[in-house]
């Protein structure tokens, strides 16, 4: 075998072992180092004498920075009355803006880096909203269905629904639908300025979160 037909073997055999991995697009890894995932119980006034719980498994290595922003507002009891006061029958169960809107303007301006997008919006994940890049506040919802198409617009699920979906996140109240001044539900804005004094006059029927609480080892390792 000559020397050039040699050099032509050596380089083929070089060509089969980069050329797959050259042409692969990496796919967003979870982050390296991200505590264990860990649970919160939610407490819901579903509607007039009917209340319900769901529990949500935060996944830090998903989205690190919206799963400790989530950890900050547990740990300061912010979703106490909040209401789900955009809830679109098929797509989401949005919440997240405090009910007095002195705690609210605390967080308005608070805004996170955006997280990579890891995980799918499927049913019973939950993203946090945004009004454009790295807009993050302590507004989030819940995907009734599969929302993918959400994905590369830059929504990060940091967590999931694991009990009480199909019985208490499905039976949120959904009369009023989509926000003004599109739809006949509550006006952000006025959230933020008026809290629930507003929600309470305007749209009485909302449900809303009486309370959350750690569940299982995150009692004591959180």
């Amino acid at each position: 075998m000559n020397t050039n037909l040699l050099l032509l073997c050596a380089l083929f055999c070089l060509a089969l072992v980069i050329s797959p991995v050259e042409g692969k697009k990496k796919k967003a890894s979870p982050a390296e180092g991200a505590a264990p995932p860990w649970k919160v119980k939610f407490n819901v006034q579903l509607g007039k004498g009917k209340k319900g719980s769901f529990v949500v498994e935060v996944h830090p290595e998903w989205a690190p920075l919206g799963a400790a922003r989530f950890k900050e507002l547990i740990d300061a009891d912010f979703f106490k009355g909040v209401r789900f006061f955009r809830v679109i029958e098929g797509f989401m169960a949005q919440f997240g803006i405090h009910g007095k809107p002195s705690i609210a303007a605390e967080w308005r301006d608070n805004k996170l880096v955006d997280d990579p997008v890891v995980e799918s919006n499927a049913r019973g994940y939950i993203s946090f909203a945004t009004s454009g890049k790295d807009s993050r506040t302590t507004q989030m919802f819940i995907n009734f269905s599969d929302n993918s198409n959400l994905d590369g617009m830059g929504f990060s699920p940091f967590a999931k629904v694991v009990e009480g979906m199909d019985d208490c996140v499905d039976q949120v109240y959904k009369g009023y639908g989509e926000g003004a001044p599109s739809g006949k539900g509550p006006e952000q804005g006025r959230i933020q300025t008026e809290g629930n004094k507003y929600l309470k006059k305007d749209f009485p029927n909302l449900s809303y979160i009486i309370s959350t609480e750690l569940v299982g080892d995150a009692k004591e390792d959180l």
